[in-house]
């Protein structure tokens, strides 16, 4: 493959630095400042580019089926607050839920992940209408993360060890009407019940980890997940009876990639296939990098731009959930069994509807209004 050559290495440059000035940064020496405001709106201003590629990438796939998908949310007057009965259904790779699964991402304010390594992925129905309350997803956890790292007690060694018992949630929400009812807190809760555990066991008991070789004993300790918009006001104070269920524990450094995913990362990649070495530290990860954004890191040098950039400045809440009595005990290495949580599905709702639902009901009847075609994207074919 022949090397890029100067003109084109500054036609790639130029169009990062125009790209990033359109999002809102300034670039100053190797430095990235972001917009002044820090309110969640300036935030979200910052990934709307990021967002817009996405769906533009997604279309194709999705653009179809778009009136079939939005048939499984309901309309404002389908939504009879004393009668929700959430069923949690695990997505099938290539099944009509998994499409579901996917069109529902795009429609969060900032990029999100597909997730990576193992993952399940959920879709939470209402069984008193057939209609869709929200999604969420579980993937392997990031190797350090310092907060976390901190509030488990974690050295190095043992996190190798203990790692395998966590997952991040990569995504989670509500979809309006039941979104205007606070039920993303209900989506939330959800994540710890006693359904999520068992299916994570049954997909993943006596299963080999790819590069450590380890068998997995099917039991999930902890999860973790980040704020979308700096502070988490879905999160905080979210409690179960008396318990804390989401546990604040840091914010991140503020670096990421979502700013360089506005139609150039192919060309990045390209760059660094030509000119770069390799980052994967064990061969069976393959011969490439060791994720996007290390892709980035090793890149913009090559076009004279600094390393720096990718600190965007957008730090996000960071939050633990245990799932057992003795989840930190067990993941710093005391003890090789859980005490875990027992919650069910009926139990959480049942406290959620009264907690939350039907105070927010009785005073706000804006959900009554929605209409499912407010939600499409792409307009429907």
């Amino acid at each position: 493959m022949a090397d890029y050559t100067t003109s084109e290495i500054e036609r790639l440059r130029s169009r990062i630095v125009s790209s990033l000035q359109e999002q809102g940064f300034k670039i100053r020496g190797k430095r990235l400042v972001r917009p002044d405001s820090t309110d969640k709106n300036s935030i979200r201003q910052l990934h709307q580019i990021a967002v817009k590629h996405n769906r533009e990438r997604s279309r194709k796939g999705l653009e179809r089926h778009e009136s079939r998908l939005l048939s499984f949310l309901a309309t404002g007057v389908e939504l009879v607050p004393e009668k929700i009965r959430p069923r949690l259904v695990l997505v099938q790779p290539g099944s009509e839920d998994e499409l579901l699964f996917r069109y529902v991402r795009l429609h969060w304010s900032v990029p999100v992940s597909a997730g990576y390594g193992r993952r399940l992925r959920f879709l939470v129905f209402d069984d008193s209408n057939d209609k869709l309350i929200g999604i969420f997803g579980l993937g392997d956890p990031v190797f350090s993360l310092a907060p976390r790292d901190r509030w488990v007690g974690w050295d190095r060694e043992t996190r190798k060890r203990r790692l395998r018992f966590v997952m991040d949630l990569f995504v989670l929400g509500s979809v309006p009407p039941y979104s205007q009812l606070l039920c993303g807190k209900l989506v939330a809760l959800l994540t710890t019940c006693v359904d999520v555990q068992r299916a994570f066991r049954h997909r993943y008991h006596g299963s080999r980890s790819y590069i450590g070789q380890n068998v997995s004993d099917g039991q999930l300790a902890m999860l973790t997940t980040t704020s979308a918009l700096g502070r988490s006001s879905l999160y905080n104070r979210l409690r179960f009876m008396e318990d804390r269920v989401f546990h604040s524990v840091g914010y991140t450094r503020g670096s990421g990639d979502f700013h360089f995913s506005n139609g150039f990362y192919d060309d990045l990649r390209k760059l660094a296939t030509e000119q770069c070495d390799s980052t994967a530290k064990n061969p069976l990860w393959g011969t490439g990098f060791r994720n996007r954004r290390e892709l980035v890191r090793k890149t913009l040098p090559l076009l004279g731009l600094s390393s720096e950039l990718l600190y965007h400045g957008v730090k996000r809440e960071i939050f633990t959930v245990p799932l057992a009595s003795n989840s930190r005990q067990f993941l710093s290495g005391q003890g090789h069994e859980l005490s875990q949580t027992e919650r069910s599905v009926d139990q959480i709702v049942d406290w959620f509807r009264d907690r939350w639902l039907l105070p927010r009901a009785s005073r706000d009847h804006r959900f009554k209004d929605f209409n499912p075609k407010s939600y499409q994207l792409w307009g429907i074919s």
